[in-house]
């Protein structure tokens, strides 16, 4: 492999440099503050940015279509979990076809890095990363979301159905 190197004096000076970025960020400046309609940003309260469709925002828990969760409490996306943000309680259901449910399900999203891999390892699609992105509160403590916030928040409108259905998974054997 052969390696070319710049040997002019020119280059051995690092204050050239520093002023050729200097004048292109000032180039930058000056474009911009007369161009201001060519300018690529938004007002951002009264204007709102469009995502698309496959953006990964904050965490939903999936409902049935009797409004029960539908998480088993399997465990497998708190295990999944790089930056360990996900807290599951597990109970044993009154229903002898239900195994156990989670009696308390909790996300700190100050912790969580969005990656998407609970999502990745839920086997009966509870658990998603929804479209929404906007996460503003003043306490540090408000950014601990428990079931109600995950699943049933009013911005869900009753909760999202999960597209999978009880009696298809029993005859597929899922």
């Amino acid at each position: 492999m052969s390696v070319v190197q710049n040997n002019s004096e020119k280059s051995k000076w690092y204050l050239p440099g520093i002023f050729t970025g200097l004048g292109i960020t000032m180039k930058h400046l000056i474009v911009n503050l007369f161009n201001k309609k060519d300018m690529v940003t938004i007002n951002y309260p009264e204007q709102k940015y469009e995502y698309s469709a496959r953006f990964k925002g904050n965490h939903v828990l999936t409902v049935k279509k009797d409004g029960s969760l539908r998480c088993t409490a399997c465990m497998l996306c708190a295990t999944n979990c790089p930056a360990d943000c996900i807290t599951i309680k597990a109970a044993e259901h009154n229903d002898p076809t239900v195994e156990k449910f989670p009696i308390s399900y909790e996300i700190d999203i100050l912790r969580c890095v969005f990656c998407g891999f609970c999502e990745e390892a839920c086997p009966v699609d509870a658990i998603r990363m929804g479209p929404e992105w906007q996460t503003p509160a003043l306490a540090g403590s408000n950014f601990i979301y428990d079931i109600n916030h995950l699943a049933y928040r009013s911005t869900l409108k009753g909760g999202i159905q999960t597209c999978v259905d009880d009696e298809e998974r029993h005859k597929a054997g899922i």
